[in-house]
């Protein structure tokens, strides 16, 4: 998925919509079966047919365990562009779930922008940039995707949307080719996750 975006340079909205949906099944599926993922990222997911209509996550490496329903992860994990605020502070516990939204906006800003949302090639200017959550979305983004980017990314990580959450936003019922790709998608009945060895 990584170079088909990069290649790309961005998505136009009807496919990242249907890409961005799956990976946010994928995600919401490991969070409701007591998996985080910590190291979520566009190289992380894989097409699954030549159409490059369908995705697959490549691997649970690095994935946490929930006990008791228990999301909290230590320590930093995963690509510094993609880590949440609270994941670089990485000062005690912090929402292992909310970590893995922040990243699928990180995820959905690249489909969409064609670059990452905070960059610098010195670590700790990128890193403040993270932890002050300033960027910019194009005034060629729909209201509805700059609104998701927006509830995804956001500093405070309990104002975040969840990967439910973010299945129903309204982005995906307003573009055109939804009904189409969702019972094609749905039918498949390929493995999208694959199965967590502890």
């Amino acid at each position: 998925m990584h170079t088909y975006v990069q290649t790309s340079r961005s998505l136009d909205e009807d496919e990242a919509s249907r890409l961005f949906h799956q990976m946010v099944s994928v995600v919401a599926h490991c969070h409701n079966n007591d998996v985080v993922l910590r190291d979520l990222k566009l190289r992380k997911f894989l097409f699954k047919n030549p159409e490059r209509t369908m995705l697959t996550l490549s691997n649970l490496e690095d994935a946490h365990m929930m006990e008791k329903g228990d999301d909290s992860v230590y320590g930093k994990h995963g690509c510094p562009v993609y880590a949440s605020p609270e994941g670089l502070r990485a000062e005690g516990k912090y929402s292992g779930k909310a970590a893995d939204v922040w990243s699928l906006g990180v995820a959905l800003y690249i489909i969409l922008v064609g670059r990452y949302p905070f960059s610098d090639s010195n670590s700790n200017m990128l890193f403040n940039k993270i932890q002050r959550c300033k960027f910019s979305l194009p005034d060629t983004l729909s209201p509805k995707a700059r609104c998701l980017i927006q509830n995804i990314l956001r500093l405070d990580p309990t104002e975040r949307l969840t990967a439910e959450d973010i299945l129903d936003h309204p982005w995906f019922s307003s573009l055109s080719s939804q009904k189409v790709w969702r019972s094609m998608f749905y039918q498949d009945d390929d493995q999208m996750v694959p199965e967590f060895c502890s």
